[in-house]
């Protein structure tokens, strides 16, 4: 008998897809929003610029501890939980194999084959079976903590350095027209890309991370005019 291959689905790699996403987001609207705040209370360009690299930096390590504990944790619970299936594995392995058949039965098989499926998936790789359709952890899902703080730390540097070039490059008089322009269409091309990338719809991603960003950055804008007129 000849098997077609297996596909290939981009929801494999939405795990770093959303680190660097979130990553990259987060970088543009922190230090965007960071230097448009700094600039309306009428700073000196070279402090407006100081805080923006103090942003980056700080943004970037704090993405990826933030990160590296969050999916730390997910993992530990996983591992937790695959220890626990191991030993009921060994101390009750009719129950488990009861207990997989019931998981077959109620997403629509009848018992026969339920029970047959089951004796075919343990056999082959018990603790798999019951990692994937009893606790819901599989290869897709698994969480790799170093990969998503790498991944979080670099995305945000690269982010954040679109804002800061134009603070570092563009005149005074024209900076925080110029960083908001630059922040918002950068943002509205990462929404696209990352709805491309998953194939998701394009418009309504890039309309909602273009209105919260410009949210941001209006409000720090509007804190950062109190400030300076104090």
């Amino acid at each position: 008998m000849t098997f077609r291959p297996l596909e290939k689905h981009r929801i494999k790699s939405i795990g770093w897809l959303r680190a660097a996403v979130l990553g990259a987001n987060d970088g543009i609207v922190s230090t965007a929003s960071l230097v448009v705040g700094v600039a309306s209370a009428h700073v000196s360009h070279s402090n407006i610029l100081l805080t923006g690299v103090a942003g980056l930096v700080s943004g970037a390590m704090s993405m990826a501890s933030g990160e590296y504990v969050s999916v730390s944790s997910q993992a530990d619970t996983e591992q937790a939980a695959l220890a626990e299936e191991t030993v009921e594995l060994k101390a009750d392995t009719q129950g488990e194999h009861q207990e997989l058949t019931a998981i077959y039965m109620h997403r629509g098989l009848d018992y026969p084959l339920a029970k047959q499926v089951a004796d075919k998936l343990m056999a082959h790789d018990a603790l798999g079976a019951h990692a994937r359709d009893e606790l819901g952890i599989s290869e897709l899902s698994i969480a790799h903590p170093l990969q998503a703080a790498l991944a979080s730390a670099c995305s945000f540097s690269v982010g954040a350095a679109l804002p800061l070039a134009v603070t570092a490059f563009v005149p005074e008089t024209w900076l925080i027209g110029s960083v908001v322009s630059v922040a918002l269409v950068s943002l509205a091309i990462l929404g696209g890309l990352a709805a491309s990338a998953g194939a998701a719809k394009i418009f309504p991603s890039v309309l909602r991370v273009t209105l919260w960003s410009a949210l941001a950055l209006a409000v720090t804008s509007i804190v950062g005019t109190l400030f300076g007129a104090v």
